[in-house]
């Protein structure tokens, strides 16, 4: 929980819907916009640009945090803006003009999805993708991953070749107390992950870094990363199909 003084605020603001309140929250909290919006910047956008997202964001969150959740507003706060951003990444992916070929590429990898789940009534993993339209999986990797239709979505095949992404291992939340648990959950059933492959998951999942920028920092190739984050979405899949 925050300290007395904040949650003070908090409730005065709840109570008397003054402006001047939820300013000085936001000023308190204001770090942790900036911070989000330098840790998405270089990726096409402006800085200036995220950070007004992530201060809009924030502002949105003041309103909605119920402090009577027992929950630190940090904790809450922090996806909440992420997913502002996530969200504005997305809706400004569909006006942004990609190179000739990346866009032709991107079209390609769209169209043998969209026909592979019509057919098929799931989605094809990044290696059947490539085997269907002859391309490497690096190719198809940065194919969806600039078009931006990856993320969350990202696919990962289980040991039955039953199409999973780590969305899937996630329940739709209720509310950010629910939301809360399951991160809980998820960090438990990473306890034994190596360092290595807890370092995939958080470049990957958390700080929302492409495979190539999260090959660059460990020091290993494209293929090494896609390969791995595989095999540790089914094995958190596993893992958390009873508790979640």
């Amino acid at each position: 929980m925050a300290d007395e003084k904040t949650e003070n605020l908090f409730l005065q603001y709840k109570e008397t819907g003054d402006i001047a309140l939820r300013n000085k929250i936001a000023e308190k909290y204001l770090y942790i916009a900036d911070i989000l919006a330098k840790k998405f910047a270089h990726r096409g956008v402006e800085y200036d640009d995220l950070k007004q997202v992530a201060s809009y964001a924030l502002l949105r969150g003041i309103d909605r945090f119920d402090p009577s959740l027992g929950m630190q507003f940090t904790t809450f706060i922090t996806p909440t803006i992420a997913g502002e951003i996530k969200n504005y990444f997305r809706d400004k992916s569909r006006t942004v003009k990609l190179p000739r070929k990346l866009g032709e590429q991107n079209a390609l990898v769209r169209g043998f999805v969209e026909k592979y789940q019509t057919e098929k009534g799931c989605t094809p993993s990044t290696k059947e993708i490539a085997e269907g339209l002859a391309m490497a999986e690096e190719e198809v990797i940065h194919a969806l991953e600039v078009g931006g239709t990856l993320s969350l979505d990202r696919m990962a095949a289980n040991e039955d070749d039953e199409n999973r992404s780590l969305h899937d291992l996630l329940p739709s939340a209720k509310d950010e107390y629910e939301d809360f648990e399951t991160k809980e959950s998820i960090r438990a059933a990473m306890k034994d992950f190596s360092d290595l492959e807890k370092k995939v998951i958080k470049y990957r999942f958390v700080d929302q870094l492409s495979q190539s920028d999260t090959a660059k920092k460990l020091g290993v190739s494209q293929m090494f990363v896609s390969r791995m984050e595989r095999k540790l979405l089914v094995r958190l899949r596993e893992r958390l199909k009873d508790s979640i």
